[in-house]
């Protein structure tokens, strides 16, 4: 089986990009969107992020065979809600969300009956909204499948055919487990990022000018990922917050041992410790996940 008319709710950076690239690589998919917010359906309608921006939900999923739910994953159930009456028979209905065991949860609540099937393509950028979105932001990154014990097969199989023709890598994955490797890879680095960022921002003695003209460094790195949308990744902590906090309990201990190790001048420890994370980075590298030009291949403008 494969899917020729596919919805997508929420129009911002990665429900846009989702939209640009079924147009690239899936032209003769038909896709309706929807987004609560008037102003982005407005804008997605001029970008032509889909075929067909729809005045309501309901219209968009009326005649779709795949639904794609990317909005905010504390909003996943309200989203489904809203659609439940107006799916059609058959409809698989999948997500984006970065915490899986939590919308599974919520999305099989909301829709009894209805073929759920979780996703996370794990991609994207600091920005937001209708503008943020571009057809190759799925390319050569993972996209993970959390399907159910009791998912079709061919219904997997065709939601993980659409992911690879988009240009992802898919993996399948069950859900705790998604969400325990998330935490590390994903959740614990932008609460660091946030905290980070936060403490500058609040040390007496140092001025916003100061940090912002000395920020060429490693501080700049963190504001990227500080500069996430607040309403995402306030619902990723609080929907996945048992993993996040085991990590994070993992984190401390390891902080506090560096924090120690520093103390009493023990090189050979901090040494070892850099040596094997720089061994990671060039793991990343290998694997192709981010690029090894000086300075992240950014332009002299610092892009």
């Amino acid at each position: 089986m494969s899917f020729e008319r596919i919805a997508i709710i929420g129009l911002g950076l990665l429900g846009g990009s989702i939209g640009l690239a079924l147009k690239e690589h899936l032209p003769g998919a038909v896709t309706t969107g929807f987004d609560a917010d008037p102003e982005t359906r407005a804008r997605a309608a001029e970008r032509e992020l889909v075929g067909t921006v729809c005045a309501s939900a309901a219209d968009a999923v009326r005649s779709a065979d795949l639904v794609i739910l990317c909005v905010p994953v504390g909003a996943m159930g309200a989203a489904a809600r809203d659609i439940a009456a107006h799916l059609a028979p058959g409809v698989v209905v999948s997500d984006v969300g970065s915490s899986k065991e939590f919308v599974a949860r919520a999305l099989a609540e909301a829709l009894p009956g209805v073929a759920v099937i979780p996703a996370h393509p794990v991609a994207g950028t600091e920005r937001s909204g209708p503008d943020a979105g571009f057809a190759s932001l799925f390319r050569n990154r993972w996209c993970i499948i959390t399907p159910p014990s009791d998912a079709d097969p061919a219904q997997v199989e065709a939601l993980s055919a659409l992911w690879q023709a988009l240009g992802a890598k898919v993996e399948i994955m069950d859900a705790r487990h998604h969400d325990m490797v998330l935490a590390v890879t994903s959740h614990l680095p932008h609460l660091i990022a946030y905290t980070i960022v936060g403490t500058a921002s609040d040390l007496e003695g140092v001025t916003e000018s100061e940090v912002i003209k000395y920020s060429a460094g490693g501080f700049r790195d963190f504001t990227r990922i500080a500069a996430s949308d607040p309403t995402m990744w306030r619902d990723v902590f609080l929907s996945n917050k048992d993993a996040v906090l085991d990590m994070l309990q993992r984190f401390t201990e390891d902080l506090t041992a560096l924090q120690k190790a520093i103390r009493v001048g023990d090189g050979e420890q901090l040494f070892d410790h850099f040596t094997r994370t720089r061994a990671i980075r060039r793991s990343i590298i290998e694997l192709g996940q981010d690029d090894d030009r000086p300075d992240f291949g950014r332009s002299d403008h610092g892009d």
